[in-house]
């Protein structure tokens, strides 16, 4: 029996180490990143740069010591140890990436902290910091760069990890003709590659445009990170209302964030194989009639309330693009344009960008599936016997992606509806409460009323909301399935 129970604890440390590995090595890159506003903090002489030492040496603490009990352990994962690498690395990464926040000013509570951090990383862009303007750079350098290191950790999820576990939207575009990644290129390696090369070239290219534009050095580069990444943090309590009366720099802004809603393998493809790719992809088309129908309709209703066009235009163009491609940013608080925009924002929240993009909440392809297949029951409807294969992209949809769409909605929504529900118990209204849950499992960031709207912010919300907003801005950006899984007794039985 004794020799039993040992061969089931090795069993389960062999299955751990690899998991743990990674994470420590996942740890080591945050610290490496953590040198930026530290070395700045220091040569601008402010004492802040202690609570950045102090987290790099923390996270050392942890991720040495755990490389080296690894040592030797291949990095083999099974589907199994790939669904909880997802789910904990977000989570650590999360977790470390708040101790700048609680060792330094503005010394945050363990719970604003993280709030404050797992909103970066996941890129929703939710703030409970009262007077950003007054923060040191370091810190909202470091704001930005969780947002970034976020953006690009969405990317390879989406591309990489999730079609592997038959989760999220990339599998649906591996179907095409071959795998995308052999018409590409040859290699995951080098997808990866040509991924970060892409988000780090736009990154310079959105830093440049914005500094050029009008903005200071240290918030273009701040501000860049958060558009690529679609994140929505920035450097002023203003949001993006502290550029307001500079046109250039909110249609500049409006440009890159629908930038960052496309597909980043299309632009590996528009590079090296067309430059109609870009053009010929479902979901492209379908993104720029959405927001296209939106910004029309809602700038021509602004219009009509007595706002100059150019104005009206510039504003719904700006905060239309940044709440479908879930960034989050706002030059205006729109809840006081009207009833109508807060019911239209409040729609806008759910859809997001594309797949295999930085941007959130529930993708457009999943739209356009939906769309399909409620043409075809309705057909079905008229000619029982009828057949009629369902395509997307000019390719027949597999049976499993159909599946996996309906999953997806109705866990989608449940999860906004359990998030609602526990909000409302803990005494917020019933705007705060649909419109946080909806903000927070899409990743936007912003909610609607007079507390969480795009003219509040998160800071007197009540801890257990606070941890339940997390908890929602998680499970959104990992898909919800990958979480959800983990809880089913038929995950551990495996």
């Amino acid at each position: 029996m004794p020799s039993l129970t040992r061969r089931h604890a090795s069993k389960a440390v062999h299955a751990i180490a690899p998991v743990a590995k990674i994470l420590a090595v996942l740890l080591l890159v945050l610290a490496l990143f953590m040198l930026a506003p530290l070395i700045l903090l220091t040569l601008q002489g402010a004492l802040e740069a202690r609570a950045f030492a102090l987290s790099i040496g923390i996270i050392l603490a942890v991720a040495l010591p755990t490389l080296v009990l690894t040592r030797g352990i291949p990095i083999e994962l099974r589907p199994v140890q790939m669904f909880i690498l997802t789910t904990l690395s977000w989570v650590m990464i999360s977790s470390f990436a708040s101790l700048p926040f609680i060792l330094g000013t503005p010394y945050l509570s363990l719970t604003n902290a993280v709030f404050e951090s797992v909103s970066a990383i996941t890129t929703t862009g939710s703030t409970i910091l009262v007077g950003i303007d007054g923060l040191t750079d370091g810190l909202k350098l470091w704001r930005g760069m969780m947002q970034w290191l976020g953006g690009i950790g969405i990317i390879v999820m989406a591309i990489a990890i999730l079609p592997f576990l038959k989760v999220g939207g990339m599998r649906l575009f591996q179907t095409e003709s071959s795998d995308w990644s052999d018409k590409v290129l040859p290699r995951a390696g080098g997808i990866a590659k040509a991924t970060g090369a892409i988000y780090l070239g736009f990154t310079g290219i959105v830093t440049i445009s914005y500094w050029l534009a009008g903005m200071l050095p240290l918030d273009a580069i701040v501000h860049a990170m958060t558009t690529v990444a679609t994140g929505g943090f920035a450097n002023t309590d203003a949001s993006f209302g502290a550029y307001s009366n500079q046109p250039q720099i909110l249609w500049l802004a409006s440009l890159f964030m629908f930038c960052a809603s496309l597909p980043f393998v299309i632009y590996i493809r528009a590079l090296r194989e067309t430059r109609s790719a870009l053009w010929r992809d479902q979901q492209v088309i379908g993104l720029c009639y959405l927001l296209l129908v939106a910004i029309t309709i809602l700038t021509g209703y602004r219009i009509a309330q007595g706002t100059e066009p150019f104005a009206a235009l510039t504003q719904v163009t700006f905060n239309v693009t940044s709440i479908v491609s879930t960034t989050g940013y706002a030059s205006e608080d729109y809840t006081t344009w009207g009833a109508l925009f807060i019911v239209a924002f409040f729609y806008l929240t759910f859809i997001g960008g594309c797949s295999g993009s930085t941007s959130g909440g529930m993708k457009i392809f999943r739209f356009q599936i939906g769309q399909v297949m409620l043409t075809n029951q309705l057909r079905f409807l008229v000619h029982a016997n009828g057949t009629f294969p369902q395509r997307y992209n000019g390719r027949r949809l597999p049976d499993e992606v159909i599946r996996g769409v309906i999953a997806f909605s109705f866990f989608f929504f449940l999860t906004i509806a359990g998030l609602a529900l526990g909000l409302a118990m803990l005494g917020l209204d019933m705007v705060s409460a649909l419109s946080g849950a909806a903000t927070a499992v899409a990743n936007v960031g912003p909610g609607l009323g007079d507390v969480i709207g795009p003219a509040g912010n998160f800071a007197s919300l009540p801890d257990a909301a606070k941890w339940l907003l997390s908890i929602g801005m998680l499970m959104g950006r990992l898909e919800i399935l990958t979480v959800i899984v983990l809880f089913t007794p038929t995950f551990w039985k495996k």
